[in-house]
């Protein structure tokens, strides 16, 4: 049971305990789109996104996932890497399962730091160098952009890049 539930159902009890008849609260269900990452939006975000591969010269291949780390897009441009995609892939599941960018992670995974060997976790899902980003509404986190294909280097200013695009993108759907 969860906190909500102990609650109620102490409240039941001492509602019975009065004779009063038990309120049930009706649990919230958010219905506002804001906070969830549909398919119209990561692939909204992916256009802009390989637009500005496109201008830097790299093909990359760029993946969207939900708040959960699933993929909910993914697109290869002409000649990426075939490895770039399930890199791409692992850079949302990285991001958005520890809630950070996987630049920030890729320090905090050196020799000698509270991470190092992290990558070695989740089946081999954890990646340690940039090119994913978490991606926030409103201070929620929404879901995860991964890049790859580039440098490293690339690869991080793309996904920076495609955090920052990613509130004007939110805006206009």
């Amino acid at each position: 049971m969860n906190e909500q539930e102990i609650a109620n159902a102490v409240k039941t009890v001492l509602d019975q305990m009065k004779g009063a008849a038990p309120v049930q609260e009706k649990p919230h269900v958010c219905k506002c789109k804001k906070h969830v990452m549909s398919l119209k939006l990561a692939n909204a975000l992916i256009e802009k996104v390989k637009a500005k591969a496109e201008d830097m010269g790299v093909n990359v291949v760029v993946a969207v996932s939900d708040k959960a780390g699933r993929p909910v897009s993914v697109q290869c441009m002409d000649d990426a890497y075939i490895a770039s995609f399930d890199i791409a892939i692992n850079k949302t599941y990285t991001s958005a399962s520890l809630k950070m960018s996987t630049a920030q992670l890729a320090n905090l995974s050196q020799p000698g730091q509270d991470l190092y060997g992290i990558q070695f976790t989740n089946n081999g899902k954890i990646v340690i160098f940039g090119g994913g980003e978490v991606l926030e509404a409103d201070g929620h986190i929404v879901g995860a952009l991964g890049v790859s294909g580039g440098t490293a280097e690339e690869d991080t200013a793309i996904a920076a890049y495609g955090k920052e695009v990613f509130k004007e993108v939110l805006e206009c759907l």
